[in-house]
């Protein structure tokens, strides 16, 4: 692993991790609310994925080892996200790398899109995301969050346990699920309060893709509804839909085998697609 710094546009430090092939096709993960880079885990260290990819992580500002400033107004304008993204692609040296955005992450992606548009990214894993400000595609496990912006500590943690909880149909380990709630209480209660009012998000950053995206949702999702996933692919016009039987909010964690071979596989389509489609002088600069 090789750790990367880097500033913000608005002076935050981030930190941001690169696994695997230096000379690899590039993935760039990005986590979702609450969490941190080590929700990545069973990405960065499988050997196969290693060998092929060059992967980076970071930690969302607010998040894991990256500043957490408490004031709101770091947290509410969507060109702050935006930046974040762009900011550790050019720190990381990624030239176009494939996107994949869990949860809270959907929103981050939208936030970089309207800003940047699709010109440095070969595509997008959208992983039970958030893409769409609507109550109706929100599963009920995400009434926990209520409690983890308390600055009671006792009701704080005992809402990260059962938000985690919810988290997972297929259950952690007893020694995963302490680290996910390490990681988790690291983020103050002020910065998550900060994220959950933020102005809605229409989803109007789908219709514009033009690149190739994957949609990727659990069907037993308790924190984000199948339906979410189903609308991303309906918006997206070059998306596919896979869904997960039996899995919860978290496939790439609760099935990271099969996660992991569909990633493999479209980060390889992605990257080819986009190299033809600069070849035929029909690639879009976003």
């Amino acid at each position: 692993m090789q750790a990367i710094r880097t500033a913000t546009p608005d002076g935050l430090a981030l930190a941001a991790q690169a696994w695997g092939n230096p000379q690899g096709l590039e993935i760039l993960f990005v986590h979702g609310f609450s969490q941190s880079h080590l929700s990545w885990r069973r990405q960065v260290s499988d050997a196969a994925m290693a060998r092929e990819f060059r992967m980076v992580t970071f930690d969302l500002r607010g998040h894991g080892a990256s500043d957490k400033p408490l004031q709101p107004d770091f947290y509410g304008q969507d060109r702050l996200w935006a930046g974040d993204v762009a900011a550790v692609m050019a720190a990381a040296g990624l030239r176009r790398p494939v996107i994949v955005g869990w949860s809270y992450a959907g929103r981050v992606i939208s936030d970089y899109v309207k800003a940047h548009g699709t010109a440095r990214i070969a595509g997008i894993n959208y992983v039970d995301a958030l893409t769409k400000t609507e109550p109706a595609l929100l599963g009920p496990g995400r009434k926990h969050i209520a409690a983890m912006t308390s600055e009671d500590l006792a009701t704080n943690i005992a809402g990260t346990r059962a938000f985690l909880r919810a988290c997972f149909e297929v259950q952690p380990s007893p020694d995963d699920f302490e680290t996910m709630l390490a990681f988790n209480m690291v983020v103050p209660a002020r910065v998550r309060a900060a994220m959950q009012k933020r102005a809605p998000n229409p989803g109007d950053a789908l219709a514009a893709l033009d690149c190739p995206v994957l949609v990727t949702h659990g069907a037993l999702d308790q924190i984000i509804l199948p339906a979410m996933g189903e609308f991303t692919a309906s918006a997206a016009r070059r998306a596919g839909l896979s869904i997960y039987q039996g899995i919860g909010h978290a496939p790439f964690w609760e099935d990271a085998p099969r996660f992991n071979r569909e990633l493999a596989d479209f980060a390889r389509q992605a990257h080819g697609s986009r190299r033809e489609c600069r070849e035929r002088g029909s690639y879009r600069q976003g």
